[in-house]
C-alpha cells in the first residue's frame, strides 16, 4: 500500500508543477513563491493508532505522528498520510518540514466539545478575540513559527462541524471567540492545496504574520447562513497568492486583513504583495474584501479573473474611524458579478471596535484604488464609495465597467459617492460626479 502511495505523490508532484503549461500555455501561477516539494519519508496515522471510523477519538494518534516527525527530523521532512476514512479529533498543532496529505475518501474531522476544547491567547495585532475579549479557541490544525509545512492530498476533506458553534453565536452563549479551521502563525513557505474545507466554526484558512504563502485549488464550503465562516482571511501576511478555489461560505470569500485599531496600529505588520486570482463563489456578504481591520496597512494587491454569484457585495474595501493605518495599490480587475445587492463598495463606515480606547483620529488613508474591467448582471446596486471625512479617498479609478441593473427595472440605481476623488472611462450606469470627469486620469493613468 505504502509503496504504491509513493509512486502516486511523485506522480502527483511532477503534474502539479506541469499543469499550469498543460492546461493553459503561459499562464502566470503560484508556482514560483513556493515549490511543492517531495518528502521521502512517508508515515500513515494508522501506524500512531489512528482508526477512521468517525467515532474513535484521534487526537494522540495525530499529536504522536508530528511528535515523531518533529523529533526525528529525516531529511527533506516527512509526509503524513491520511487513508480513506473519517478520523475525528480535537486540536492539533503542525510542526516544520512536513506534510499533511489526505487522500481521497479521507477526512479530519472535529469534535464538538468546546468544554475540552484548548485556548491560545489573543493575537497581539487584535489585542482581544475577535468576538469576545480575552482568550480564544485554538484552530482546528494549527501552527506557530513553522517552515516549510503543506496541506495537500487528492480533495480529502477537513470538517469543522462548526453547527454547534453556530448556534452558540446565535444564542449568545460562546464564553470565547470561535476557532479557525486552519491558523497558520509566524510562519513560512506554506502551500494549502487539493483539499475540501467545509463548515469552519469560524474563519477557515488565516495566515496570519506570515509569508510566503500559496493556496490553491481548494474549496471552501459552508452555509449561506454560518455567520463569519469567511474563506480565506490573509491577515498581516506578505508574498501570499490566492487561486484556482472555489468558496461559497456565509461571510466573505477572501478578506485582506492587517489588525484591529489601536492593537494593529502598534503592533505594525501589513498585509502586502497579496495575488488573488481565477476565486469563483458565492455569498450573502463579499466575494473580495480588504478589510474591515487593516490598521497595520494593506498595499499591493492584485485581484483578477474573479466570478461571483449570487451576492451581498462584489468587491468590498472597508475601513472605520479609529483604524489608521492604509490601503493602496490596489487593482481588480477581470470580474463578472451575476445577482448582487451592490457592484462595488468603498466605505470609511464598515466594522466594529475592540473597545473604547481606539483613537478617533487615527483615519485610513486610502488611495491608488483601480477597478478595471467588471462586468455585472441583476446588480441591485452598481457602487458606493464614500471615503472618511478629513481622510478622503483618491486616486480611485474606474475603467470599462458595466454593472447591469435588475432586468425589467426603468432604471438603474445611481452610483452614490462622498470624500472621494480619482476619474474615470467607460463606466454604465455612468459613476458619480467626483468620478465621472476625466480630470483625475494624472492620478489613473498608469492603471488603464
Amino acid at each position: 500500500m505504502m509503496s504504491q502511495f509513493l509512486i502516486i505523490w511523485v506522480l502527483v508532484c511532477c503534474l502539479s508543477a506541469m499543469a499550469p503549461w498543460l492546461v493553459a500555455g503561459n499562464v502566470v501561477t503560484c508556482s514560483n513563491i513556493v515549490p511543492m516539494r517531495h518528502r521521502n519519508d512517508v508515515v500513515s496515522i494508522n501506524d500512531f493508532g489512528g482508526v477512521g471510523d468517525g467515532h474513535t477519538l484521534n487526537t494522540q494518534a495525530f499529536r504522536e505522528a508530528i511528535y515523531r516527525i518533529k523529533h526525528l527530523r529525516r531529511r527533506g521532512g516527512t509526509l503524513l498520510y491520511i487513508p480513506p476514512g473519517v478520523y475525528l479529533t480535537e486540536s492539533f498543532d503542525l510542526t516544520s518540514h512536513m506534510t499533511l496529505y489526505l487522500a481521497r475518501g479521507a477526512v479530519i474531522r472535529a469534535t464538538q466539545n468546546a468544554r475540552t476544547w484548548p485556548l491560545i491567547a489573543p493575537l497581539a495585532s487584535y489585542g482581544r478575540g475577535r468576538e469576545l475579549p480575552g482568550w480564544r479557541y485554538k484552530s482546528l490544525i494549527h501552527g506557530d513559527g513553522l517552515r516549510d509545512v503543506i496541506i495537500t492530498g487528492e480533495n480529502g476533506t477537513i470538517d469543522g462541524q462548526g453547527d454547534m458553534w453556530w448556534n452558540m453565536w446565535r444564542k449568545k452563549t460562546l464564553q470565547y471567540t470561535r476557532p479557525n479551521l486552519i491558523e497558520l502563525m509566524n510562519s513560512k513557505n506554506i502551500i494549502i492545496s487539493n483539499v475540501k474545507f467545509v463548515n469552519s466554526p469560524f474563519w477557515n484558512i488565516h495566515p496570519v504574520y506570515c509569508s510566503n504563502v500559496v493556496i490553491r485549488y481548494v474549496t471552501i464550503l459552508a452555509p449561506n447562513d454560518s455567520p463569519n465562516t469567511d474563506g480565506i482571511d490573509p491577515d498581516s501576511s506578505s508574498n501570499v497568492c490566492i487561486e484556482d478555489s472555489y468558496i461559497s461560505t456565509g461571510d466573505d470569500l477572501v478578506a485582506v486583513k492587517s489588525g484591529w485599531d489601536e492593537y494593529g496600529n502598534a503592533y505594525g505588520r501589513k498585509s502586502s504583495d497579496i495575488t488573488i486570482r481565477r476565486i469563483s463563489g458565492s455569498s450573502p456578504f463579499a466575494g473580495i474584501a480588504i478589510g474591515s481591520e487593516v490598521s497595520g496597512g494593506v498595499e499591493n494587491i492584485l485581484a483578477e479573473h474573479i466570478g461571483l454569484f449570487n451576492m451581498g457585495i462584489g468587491i468590498h474595501i472597508k475601513t472605520n474611524i479609529g483604524r489608521g493605518g492604509f490601503i493602496k495599490n490596489v487593482t481588480v480587475s477581470n470580474v463578472y458579478i451575476e445577482n448582487a445587492a451592490k457592484g462595488i463598495r468603498l466605505t470609511g463606515a464598515a466594522g466594529d471596535h475592540p473597545d473604547d480606547k481606539f483613537n478617533p483620529s487615527a483615519l485610513t488613508y486610502v488611495s491608488g484604488i483601480t477597478f478595471k474591467n467588471i462586468w455585472g448582471t441583476n446588480i441591485k446596486q452598481p457602487g458606493s464609495i464614500e471615503g472618511l471625512k478629513g481622510s478622503p479617498f483618491t486616486g480611485i479609478c474606474l475603467s470599462n465597467i458595466n454593472l447591469y441593473g435588475v432586468p425589467g427595472s426603468q432604471k438603474s440605481s445611481p452610483w452614490k459617492c462622498s470624500e472621494v476623488s480619482g476619474g474615470s472611462q467607460r463606466v454604465n450606469p455612468s459613476p458619480c460626479t467626483e468620478l465621472a470627469s476625466t480630470a483625475g486620469y494624472g492620478s489613473c493613468s498608469t492603471s488603464f
